[in-house]
């Protein structure tokens, strides 16, 4: 499978009483299909997936393959804290017509290399899907070393990593000693450019959510066109609303307040989180408010 360009991990909008909104995210699902984003994720980490029950997570599986339609690749999070919980929920993506799966490392339980590895055997085995691996050990508390992923070269269907650990030089190796083995994808959104300029082709970027067009075009100008001058001069736009993602420690809130701002009203992230506070309300209202001024003039 061709995980080129930008793929949407997609928020999980929730009602006032909590429950999971499925008229908005039909709302944003058109929005991104009509935006030309590559490809939507389904029960990331964008999503709140470790907030959600399992039945809110087929839920949200299911209807979202539904409306998409066949219209534009969808890629099921699958992860969890057991290795059967994660079969099961791949079962229920495959079962309606997934196109791949997420698979990061089951977070809190902190599995050795050797049953990290064993871990995507098995899932590799039982679901026989294209697979994009998750290195996010600041999420998982594991990270995915280059030994794992080596290990995993006779496996046809591990075919990308989306590489959030935040490190130039790993990224450095992945893109020039694993390139023939592993598609890789940017994770690391305020390193964005950085990993274009190094060869890779694919970005999950959950600023996507409210920014596709400033998405999209970036991996026009610096993909499709390789014209990094351009693509510097959007990055630099984008840098100061990534920084906030990346740095600001409140991921999910800002993206469901940039939703917001952008007319999808997702409601707040579940708790323990909480919403963000009005002085970082205005610094990144203000920021926004700059990239979209830009996009008028455009």
């Amino acid at each position: 499978m061709n995980f080129d360009g930008i793929w949407t991990p997609v928020v999980t909008p929730f009602t006032q009483d909590g429950s999971v909104d499925l008229d908005v995210m039909e709302k944003i699902i058109d929005a991104l299909i009509g935006h030309q984003v590559n490809g939507l994720i389904i029960g990331g980490t964008t999503a709140e997936y470790y907030a959600l029950s399992k039945d809110e997570r087929k839920q949200a599986l299911t209807f979202a393959a539904e409306h998409a339609g066949g219209r534009i690749p969808i890629v099921a999070g699958i992860n969890a804290t057991t290795t059967e919980e994660c079969l099961e929920l791949g079962r229920h993506a495959k079962s309606i017509d997934y196109d791949a799966i997420l698979v990061p490392a089951p977070y809190y339980c902190q599995p050795t290399q050797d049953e990290l590895l064993e871990h995507v055997r098995c899932v590799d085995d039982a679901l026989d899907m294209p697979v994009m691996l998750y290195n996010f050990p600041d999420r998982t508390g594991v990270p995915m070393s280059l030994e794992f992923i080596e290990a995993l070269r006779d496996r046809p269907n591990i075919q990308a990593i989306k590489e959030s650990t935040g490190s130039i030089e790993r990224m450095h190796v992945l893109a020039n000693e694993f390139k023939d083995q592993i598609q890789l994808s940017c994770g690391m959104d305020d390193q964005v450019l950085e990993f274009f300029t190094w060869g890779a082709r694919s970005w999950v970027g959950g600023a996507s959510n409210f920014l596709a067009p400033e998405h999209v075009a970036l991996y026009q100008a610096c993909v499709v066109e390789q014209d990094f001058v351009t693509g510097r001069e959007i990055a630099t736009r984008l840098l100061s609303i990534l920084n906030l993602l990346e740095q600001g420690g409140k991921f999910c809130q800002y993206i469901k307040y940039g939703c917001e701002l952008a007319g999808f009203p997702v409601g707040p992230a579940r708790r323990p989180l909480l919403p963000l506070n009005d002085e970082e309300k205005a610094n990144f209202k203000s920021a926004y408010d700059a990239l979209v001024a830009h996009r008028d003039r455009s």
